[in-house]
């Protein structure tokens, strides 16, 4: 089993800025892949970017590419999601997730999951 905890979310201005955090504990050898999802009131949850744990392989959503960047230190297992130019169509919750596979955007493909943070985006 692999336990993910995030922390990061919080309030902030359109334009502004935040980075949410995603420590993984346990059998963390299993994971292949990290990724981010969110999930905005009334809407289905989706895909926002991945990494591949070893090479570091970059997948973004077309709607965060250029402004957020996600990235990984695997000595401490965790992995980040930096959040530039925030807008006001990026509020929702969002998520951590580890997968065995690497470069997958379902998330059905992800097999552990964090509680989620929310992130909120005032005009």
């Amino acid at each position: 089993q692999v336990q993910l905890v995030e922390s990061g979310g919080g309030l902030v201005q359109s334009g502004g800025s935040l980075r949410l955090s995603c420590a993984a504990s346990g059998r963390t050898f299993s994971i292949a892949g990290w990724g981010w999802f969110r999930q905005a009131p009334g809407k289905e949850r989706e895909f926002v970017a991945t990494i591949n744990w070893n090479s570091g392989h970059l997948v973004y959503a077309d709607s965060v590419k250029g402004r957020f960047t996600i990235y990984r230190d695997n000595a401490k297992n965790k992995a980040y999601l930096q959040m530039n130019s925030l807008k006001p169509e990026d509020p929702a919750v969002y998520y951590c997730a580890a997968a065995r596979l690497t470069g997958r955007r379902r998330d059905s493909d992800y097999t552990y999951w964090g509680q989620g943070t929310q992130v909120t985006v005032s005009s």
